[in-house]
């Protein structure tokens, strides 16, 4: 199974159930969708790897004449902030490098986009959110703006949303929104969770529920980051790391005398099921994340038995659906819309508003 897809709009919200295709303010119709043609996974013509190799593709006949604007760095290693500063400060010859790989990857963007919008479960899809680690940054902004000209100029009528929070935040931020409204009433902040490929972010959701019942005023109070792609780690260290992050805050929220909900969301890559499992998509974390003995939210909660006086209750869902929860406050106006997070692999999900109250 690739992916994860609806036939029924009726069913009520789970409330414990991880991977849900019903949440409380929508229908996930497909996420983790892999699509692929004759050269593979149509996802990874349009993931941050596949920029850095237009990139380098661009630079190499000018390195070959010795006078390559980028310097001597591999484009792999060239940062988001470096790009940026070099796109608004560095010569004209170099922004026209970066230009010229925005441009390569708008046109592939916009080729991605439009195989999903012809799958069954993507029809009708009115609007697509972008983040992930590129949104994060001038180039990604450029590359996505580029790609609504090319859908427009294609006569496709989609329109393309940035995602409003940072990347960082919004793949902890997304975690409120898989609780029914009436589980988080009385509390400030929830505990979240976002695992990716290199990086796992644990923090504190303000809800700010008092501000917003919709949640649009919910922001990270306080957040922690590992970058465990830079380290040999196995699995139940990465499980044992995850616990004490979570901890960590649960101590700073008792410190700024911030009440927790003992909820706790998890946003990670792959196709969840409904047990807590993972079934696929999981290649990229340390060790073996798809084993049907491995259950992530069993362990943390042994590890972390209760928040305050009550039981741990944690949800888990894709790390892709986190990251487009985020946005629904800005999404109201549709009806159908999907969320692509352009990272390491390219994320996906797609959405339909329910019309029923959390």
């Amino acid at each position: 199974m690739d992916a994860m897809s609806v036939t029924s709009a009726d069913r009520r919200p789970a409330l414990s159930s991880h991977g849900a295709q019903t949440l409380p303010s929508v229908e996930v119709d497909s996420y983790n969708l892999t699509l692929k043609d004759d050269e593979g996974f149509i996802g990874d013509k349009a993931s941050r790897g596949a920029f850095h190799a237009m990139l380098e593709k661009w630079r190499e006949p000018l390195r070959e004449l010795g006078a390559d604007p980028l310097g001597e760095q591999d484009s792999e290693q060239l940062s988001k902030k470096q790009l940026d500063k070099l796109l608004a400060e560095g010569d004209p010859a170099a922004g026209g490098v970066i230009h010229s790989a925005v441009e390569e990857f708008a046109q592939t963007l916009t080729t991605v986009i439009r195989r999903f919008l012809r799958a069954a479960n993507w029809r009708n899809t009115e609007a697509i959110v972008v983040g992930g680690g590129m949104r994060g940054s001038r180039v990604g902004e450029l590359a996505v703006g580029r790609t609504q000209m090319l859908l427009q100029a294609a006569g496709i009528d989609v329109k393309l949303e940035l995602i409003q929070h940072h990347p960082d935040e919004a793949g902890l931020i997304g975690s409120a929104h898989l609780m029914p409204s009436w589980m988080l009433e009385g509390y400030d902040g929830i505990l979240a969770v976002d695992i990716g490929g290199t990086n796992i972010r644990a923090g504190i959701v303000e809800l700010r529920l008092k501000k917003a019942k919709d949640l649009s005023k919910a922001n990270v109070f306080a957040s922690d980051i590992w970058r465990h792609g830079d380290e040999n780690t196995k699995r139940d260290e990465a499980v044992q790391r995850i616990a004490d992050m979570l901890e960590e805050h649960i101590r700073i929220a008792e410190k700024k005398d911030l009440k927790l909900a003992p909820l706790v969301g998890i946003a990670c890559p792959g196709l969840i099921r409904e047990d807590g499992t993972i079934e696929t998509g999981a290649q990229n974390l340390p060790g073996n994340w798809e084993s049907s003995q491995f259950n992530l939210a069993d362990q943390l909660c042994s590890l972390i038995p209760n928040i305050g006086d009550h039981s741990t209750h944690i949800v888990i869902h894709n790390d892709a659906v986190v990251q487009g929860l985020s946005a629904l406050p800005i999404m109201q106006s549709y009806d159908h819309w999907g969320v692509l997070t352009i990272g390491t692999g390219l994320g996906n999900a797609r959405f339909s508003m329910r019309n029923g109250k959390p």
